[in-house]
C-alpha cells in the first residue's frame, strides 16, 4: 500500500463516518418533528325530554307525622338511552285522598332525597325509587292516616 493510500483511508473513513451519523440524525429529525392531518365526522342526536307519569309516596313504607318516606316516580324516557336524574323537587301542591278523614292538610313536602345520581332506563312508564324523597311534618290532618298523596314534582336529568 502506498503512502498516499494510506493517508486517505483516514479522511475516506470520516466521510463514510459523517455520513452516516448525518442520514441518522435527518431520520431522528423528520421522526420527531413530523405531523400529518385529517378529518373526521360524528353526529347528534336530539335529546327528547323524560317525562314525569306519576309520583307517589312510599313504596316500601308508610309516611306518618314527622317521618319520611320513599317517592316512587314513574317515568317516560323516550330517549334510546338511559339518563340520570340528578335532583328532584317539589312543583305545586301535594294532595291527599283515601284516608280516614278529611286530608285539606298534607304536611307531605318533597324532601332533599339522597341516593342521586338514579339510573332511568330507556322505555315507558319506568318505575324510579327515591330514597326519602317525601317528608311528613306534623301539622298533617289525622284525617291524612292511610291516604295515597299526588305529588307534582320536577326533576332534572342528565344523559347517562
Amino acid at each position: 500500500m502506498s503512502l498516499r493510500r494510506w493517508l486517505r483511508m483516514p479522511l475516506v473513513l470520516g466521510a463514510v463516518v459523517a455520513l452516516v451519523v448525518g442520514l441518522g440524525a435527518g431520520t431522528a429529525f423528520a421522526f420527531f418533528t413530523s405531523s400529518g392531518s385529517g378529518s373526521g365526522t360524528a353526529t347528534v342526536g336530539t335529546v327528547q325530554s323524560v317525562t314525569v307519569v306519576e309520583a307517589s309516596g312510599t313504596p316500601t313504607r308508610k309516611l306518618y307525622p314527622g317521618a319520611s318516606g320513599d317517592l316512587l316516580v314513574k317515568l317516560n324516557n323516550p330517549n334510546s338511552y338511559a339518563v340520570n336524574i340528578v335532583s328532584v323537587t317539589g312543583n305545586g301542591t301535594v294532595k291527599g285522598s283515601g284516608g280516614v278523614g278529611t286530608c285539606t292538610t298534607t304536611g307531605v313536602t318533597v324532601a332533599t332525597g339522597t341516593g342521586f345520581p338514579i339510573a332511568v332506563a330507556p322505555g315507558n312508564n319506568v318505575s324510579v325509587v327515591v330514597p326519602n324523597g317525601v317528608s311528613m311534618d306534623t301539622t298533617s290532618d289525622s284525617g291524612c292516616q292511610g291516604a295515597t298523596f299526588q305529588i307534582p314534582v320536577t326533576i332534572t336529568v342528565h344523559k347517562g
